[in-house]
């Protein structure tokens, strides 16, 4: 249920009186006190109560008693940013603000506590040999190994179950009955699951091409299974959804420090030195948006990597954009990624039922 806002908004001139009458007939426990369409206060009837107990009168205007510094959030921040910040600072309501401080919203814990449910398929790349982790995965594919109790599969499932997200596509090739046996059709997950198998491993890209004509024909969101994240699959998708982008890319801020001084120079002369310099790049994070129509586009049983995908649509003038994640995030590729994400799992709340 969205919240109708726009009913608690009041004037600071306002009396006491009819705030208390605007916090009861809304149900939403409090009022938020605007002067040109800013943000000045809010009152609660705690507030209220504490304003009687000191003796002033009901007829008094509001901002004898209103709180003059709520908490208030920008429109930016995701639901489940929204429902740690409601939940840490113990308030059942939360003012959304833009960058002038003008309201433009409000919202409920209530509200970030209710998942609405997404149309949008997750496309799950769970075929690879994981010859990396041998002899762990001699006979157990690599997304299936257990970090905190549970495959790495089910816990990727369980976050994007945490957003609203329940139609799942699971490409595989090697031992695909580990998976399927595991899993499914998905109702023991309360999932639906699609399983697309790869009679040869065809890339990232090439395995897009295998997934079945009635797709939903929302944005897709497609990540290797052997990813530990807590990343808001919702955010990205909106910022795709926002751009009008037709390939999103989510990418990593990554650093390589030189532990020397580096030489710069033409020929045998020197231009400059830089000692011990830090290089910073974008680097692929593995997971990705992409827009129907570029599915449809691909070619069946067609070896296709993702960077050669995003290359090839480049170059046909579509627009590709990246989306810098600042979230946990581990690619479990080696065997000292296994031993971290063991440890890590236990801070990070994703390894949710």
């Amino acid at each position: 249920m969205t919240v109708n806002w726009q009913k608690v908004v009041i004037e600071p001139s306002v009396s006491i009186k009819e705030a208390l009458q605007v916090i009861d007939k809304e149900a939403l426990r409090v009022a938020l006190v605007v002067d040109n369409n800013k943000l000045v206060g809010m009152i609660t009837d705690g507030d209220v109560r504490r304003g009687i107990l000191k003796g002033i009168e009901l007829t008094a205007p509001v901002n004898m008693i209103m709180n003059i510094s709520p908490v208030s959030a920008k429109a930016s921040l995701s639901s489940n940013e929204l429902k740690q910040l409601m939940q840490s600072r113990r308030i059942l309501s939360l003012p959304i603000v833009d960058n002038n401080n003008e309201l433009v919203g409000l919202k409920t814990l209530h509200e970030t506590l209710v998942i609405e449910k997404r149309e949008n398929p997750v496309f799950i790349m769970a075929g690879g040999f994981g010859t990396r982790l041998r002899p762990l995965t001699d006979n157990c594919p690599k997304p299936m190994l257990k970090v905190g109790g549970k495959p790495m599969l089910e816990t990727l499932i369980n976050n994007f179950k945490n957003h609203g997200f329940y139609k799942f596509y699971i490409s595989t090739h090697y031992l695909p009955e580990v998976i399927m046996d595991y899993f499914g059709n998905g109702d023991n997950f309360d999932v639906e699951i699609t399983y697309v198998h790869e009679e040869e491993p065809l890339g990232t890209g090439g395995a897009l091409s295998l997934l079945p004509d009635d797709l939903p024909k929302e944005p897709l969101i497609m990540i290797n299974g052997d990813i530990l994240t807590n990343v808001d699959f919702s955010k990205v998708l909106d910022f795709h959804v926002k751009q009008a982008s037709d390939a999103t890319m989510c990418v990593r801020d990554y650093e390589i420090k030189i532990p020397f001084g580096v030489i710069e120079g033409e020929g045998h002369e020197i231009t400059a030195m830089v000692e011990k310099p830090t290089y910073r790049y974008f680097v692929n994070a593995g997971i990705y948006i992409i827009s129907n129509h570029i599915i449809n586009s691909l070619s069946k049983n067609e070896r296709l990597d993702m960077p050669s995908l995003f290359e090839q649509k480049q170059g046909e003038g579509l627009k590709t954009l990246k989306f810098p994640i600042h979230e946990y995030w581990l690619d479990v590729g080696r065997h000292d990624d296994f031993q971290k994400a063991q440890l890590d799992i236990h801070t990070l709340g994703i390894n949710n039922d």
